[in-house]
């Protein structure tokens, strides 16, 4: 069912970000879009310039929710370890509990299409480094704590241990044991 049309720019880019999210950009077709946010296509058009635009706007809006709480979980209270296992159990349980396998929508961009669209690429990219410099903030402090023992710079460590995160989202779409991505996450924090 259509989406009533009184809703708000944010209310539509939202639910266009949803829509991006569960089919991917290659799959939602303008109708879907039409049919998710409420917009007729000349709206769509005239409103956001077409579906590329959306796309980057649906980025955007991930950016402003998801890495936000990915970064307010990473600056929480607690130890170091505690936090980036918070981070990383929160994913987990999303991804498991997300209808259609959806997985974190930066990363489906990265291999849907950021390799042929710049401007997607910028838009996941900080995202990314975005995570990068929390994580690399949380690695110096879990050091100074003597929580955190590896060694090499804090930016390594921190790319480190966001590719192990990355790499448990993906793999979070084709896993649902629970227990086996709790155990990688626990495996690398063991080994900081």
């Amino acid at each position: 069912m259509a989406r009533p049309r009184e809703f708000s720019e944010d209310q539509v880019v939202t639910a266009a970000m949803e829509t991006f999210w569960r089919h991917g950009y290659e799959a939602t077709s303008t109708r879907t879009l039409c049919d998710s946010t409420g917009l007729g296509p000349s709206s769509l058009y005239n409103t956001f310039g077409g579906k590329r635009q959306l796309y980057l706007r649906a980025l955007q809006r991930y950016y402003e929710t998801a890495t936000a709480e990915q970064v307010e979980i990473l600056r929480g209270d607690g130890p170091a370890k505690k936090r980036l296992r918070a981070m990383m159990v929160h994913a987990v349980d999303a991804d498991l509990d997300a209808t259609g396998a959806q997985g974190c929508f930066a990363i489906n961009a990265a291999v849907e299409i950021a390799g042929s669209d710049p401007q997607v690429q910028e838009a996941v990219r900080r995202s990314f480094d975005r995570v990068e410099e929390e994580l690399c903030a949380l690695v110096e402090q879990g050091r100074r704590a003597g929580e955190i023992r590896s060694t090499g710079e804090a930016r390594t460590v921190a790319r480190r241990v966001q590719s192990t995160y990355y790499g448990l989202r993906v793999l979070s779409r084709v896993q649902d044991d629970r227990e086996v991505l709790l155990a990688t996450v626990d495996g690398m924090l063991a080994d900081l």
